[in-house]
């Protein structure tokens, strides 16, 4: 064996059900991975991915089995360790990030003490060096204010600061392998590039090599050299990126793929029809065909092999058990490899592709629904010494924002984590107190805690947390979260509920059977989808969506926002969209919003996104997706984190690639209309 390869060897993993069935979830995997390689594993949530990441480290969650086949590291075998050998592994040789941070952190321990926690005890080294490596990680993975946050807990950082913190403690031990499951989810575009290119850099530099679990897509094409395709627990698609994002030769590829939103045009994706099988659902022949379109009889009656397609290297035999594949070879599981290949290709010739959305939601009308007015949020409280001696307070969270939602609309709302969008969010939901300005919902004033705002108004706005274990609570089941807002805004009987509920999931496409099931047995993109079910039961006017697909593979992504896009059109209700991605504000939102540490710098039609003059930051953040790469690569490079916006001036000055000097350092920056109806505050003649 190889000692500078991690070696999965026909893995087959299983789940205990309460009666002792085993129901398998990885099905005779077989991947090797080189030192210095990035390999990128794809697939919806439930087939798998993460149960094989964690088999990596040798650990397999309670209820796992271990059903068959090996997983080497460096050609020994993890599950035949004795414990401290295992120990001595993870903590030296193999790192892994998770996707939730929060659950990788001791809440009850500072930062500084678990990020250097692993250097002093499996690597020995002196606590003033493991602090000095770890802030140095902190820095080059844009963390503000880097050495204060060591003496900090987790709860008092964002999700995206708790990602790259969990990710600077796993890259500090400059492991020989890395498993990453989900680890740029919940950053925004412009730290996602800079932790991509410092992810790279460690690649080449120290020879690293890594597993990188995602749905991202396009995340996955910029940093791996090759792409394994999952679906029900096996691989069905293997090869290198450029080959497998140009020809893909299985049905599923094909339908992840077209399942992508683009920034480049106002198109709704298309998703995968139906859903994935439920573990004792999964068929012994082809596990896909309940929903391929090349579905044929050889398809029910015989079980495809993974085998090299009919590429340039030409059809050859399937893979003999126990075979590792080369790495330039395109393997796929399908007996119509070929035919799939040839009718996408065709496909594309002729510019098939999802329909285009009009240039704006047939529900938006000009009826105020939401009017923010000079709103002001701050967590600032200065101290008595600090009031005592005049000392001037921190900068507001979000200041002097006006914005107006309109009935039916999609508002979507941009801009780097800390940008102040969730504090905004919170306070609309009645959650965070409102310092200055007005708020008003129709006739209704929001001025008030959520406790005292009007029944009516409580069921008519409803939230949708970007982290869905902080919403959901885990002593109950999936049926008595969902009958919680229909007993309390409807007065259902039970079995009212129930028969609701099982509607509401089966519309975020989950299957009735998860009622029974709590929400820990859930993958983190079946959670994100109960929370979404849940705020729809109340039959809102108005959803407020913080980062609500980010945990969502690309299929159910693009259902969600089919979904999304019809409950809008059914009960013209309005969303208030956080996002990070720009290509799903183009799909879905009407108009757009660019928040810099909370404060406003562009508004607009999001038809404005495809089309220059834009403001400095929005196109940073358009540069940051690929969209303006060219031309804004080099501002990306020497981009840097800003802790608070300056007391005058303009909040992007520091930043600012067309920094015009004194006016920019004093001088509020005047908003600019624009003939495509956008409006943009910059000192710049537009």
């Amino acid at each position: 064996m190889n000692a500078c390869s991690l070696q999965i060897d026909q893995l087959s993993l299983g789940y205990r059900t309460q009666s002792g069935q085993v129901l398998p979830v990885v099905r005779a995997v077989s991947l090797t991975l080189g030192a210095g390689e990035t390999l990128g594993l794809v697939g919806e949530s439930g087939c798998g991915k993460s149960t094989l990441g964690m088999a990596l480290l040798g650990h397999l969650r309670s209820g796992n089995a271990l059903l068959g086949g090996r997983v080497l590291v460096g050609g020994a075998d993890v599950f035949q360790l004795e414990r401290g050998a295992l120990a001595r592994l993870r903590g030296q040789q193999v790192a892994f990030v998770p996707q939730n941070a929060s659950q990788a952190l001791t809440p009850t321990m500072r930062l500084g003490a678990q990020a250097t926690e692993a250097l002093t005890l499996h690597l020995g080294m002196d606590l003033v060096a493991a602090q000095r490596q770890v802030l140095d990680l902190f820095e080059r993975l844009r963390l503000p204010q880097a050495a204060a946050l060591l003496r900090r807990y987790p709860h008092e950082l964002s999700g995206g600061q708790q990602q790259r913190v969990v990710l600077a403690m796993a890259l500090v031990r400059r492991p020989a392998w890395l498993i990453l499951d989900e680890p740029t989810t919940g950053l925004d575009v412009i730290t996602q590039a800079h932790v991509l290119q410092l992810l790279q850099t460690i690649t080449r530099e120290q020879g690293t090599g890594m597993l990188y679990i995602s749905h991202d897509l396009e995340v996955v094409a910029q940093v791996s050299a090759r792409v394994a395709v999952m679906y029900a627990g096996e691989l069905v698609e293997v090869a290198p990126v450029a080959m497998l994002f140009a020809d893909p030769n299985h049905p599923y590829t094909s339908g992840l793929l077209a399942a992508l939103p683009h920034v480049s045009g106002q198109r709704l994706p298309a998703p995968i029809p139906g859903q994935p099988p439920a573990l004792h659902e999964i068929s012994p022949t082809c596990a896909f065909a309940p929903r391929c379109s090349f579905v044929t009889r050889q398809c029910h009656a015989h079980a495809p092999p993974l085998g090299p397609s009919a590429g340039p290297l030409g059809l050859a035999e399937p893979l003999l058990p126990g075979t590792v594949p080369a790495a330039s070879i395109h393997l796929v599981r399908c007996h119509h490899a070929q035919h799939v290949a040839t009718v996408r290709s065709s496909a594309r010739a002729n510019g098939a592709g999802p329909p285009a959305l009009p240039p704006s939601s047939q529900t938006a009308t000009h009826e105020p629904l939401l009017v923010l007015h000079e709103v002001r949020v701050s967590y600032a409280r200065p101290s008595l010494i600090e009031r005592v001696r005049r000392i001037p307070a921190a900068p507001a969270t979000v200041d002097n924002l006006s914005l107006v939602v309109h009935r039916g609309e999609t508002l979507a709302l941009v801009g780097e984590s800390g940008s102040g969008k969730t504090t905004l969010l919170r306070a609309i939901a009645g959650l965070k107190a409102v310092e200055a300005g007005r708020m008003s919902f129709g006739a209704t004033d929001l001025m008030r805690s959520v406790d005292q705002r009007p029944h009516e108004v409580r069921r008519a706005i409803q939230i949708v947390f970007q982290n869905p274990d902080a919403s959901l609570n885990p002593r109950q089941t999936i049926a008595q979260i969902l009958a919680q807002p229909l007993r309390l805004y409807f007065g259902l009987t039970s079995a009212r509920c129930r028969e609701r509920a099982g509607a509401l999931l089966e519309r975020v496409r989950l299957a009735p059977y998860y009622l029974e099931r709590f929400p820990g047995q859930l993958s983190g993109g079946e959670k994100q989808r109960v929370a979404i079910a849940r705020a729809f039961a109340a039959e809102p006017e108005l959803v407020l969506c913080d980062e609500v697909i980010s945990a969502l593979d690309v299929s159910v992504q693009s259902a969600v926002l089919e979904l999304l896009n019809a409950l809008q059109a059914e009960q013209r209700v309005a969303y208030l969209f956080i996002t990070h991605n720009l290509a799903v504000v183009r799909a879905i939102a009407d108009r757009v919003a660019v928040l810099y540490h909370g404060r406003l710098c562009e508004v607009g039609p999001v038809a404005g996104l495809a089309e220059p003059p834009w403001h400095p930051y929005t196109a940073t953040l358009l540069g940051a997706t690929g969209v303006l790469a060219a031309a804004t690569r080099p501002m990306l490079a020497r981009d840097r984190a800003d802790p608070a916006p300056p007391a005058r001036g303009c909040p992007f000055q520091r930043r600012c690639p067309h920094h015009l000097g004194p006016i920019c350092d004093e001088e509020s920056p005047p908003w600019q209309e624009l003939v495509t109806g956008r409006r943009i505050c910059c000192h710049l003649k537009l």
